[in-house]
């Protein structure tokens, strides 16, 4: 899988999750950069991205994590 590939995916769990078919996402994106993206969402963002990619981030991952970028960097490496 494709670091494009990934974000494709990643744009429609962030959709899905948020329900805003608007949300696009990319390496910057931060949980100020969606509104409704606070702690408890970004509980369920987490969830839903480890399902979709069938893989677990570690607590260390989830709280180090400063942006999508980030996130889907680890994506690539837990997935290859």
């Amino acid at each position: 899988m494709t670091r494009e590939e990934v974000f494709e995916t990643l744009n429609g769990v962030f959709q899905d999750v948020f329900d805003d078919t608007s949300i696009t996402v990319n390496d910057n994106t931060t949980s100020e950069d969606i509104e409704d993206w606070d702690s408890l969402e970004h509980i369920n963002l987490i969830a839903a991205v480890e399902q979709e990619f069938g893989m677990k981030f570690s607590m260390g991952q989830v709280v180090t994590m400063k942006n999508v970028g980030e996130m889907a960097d680890i994506i690539l490496s837990q997935i290859q």
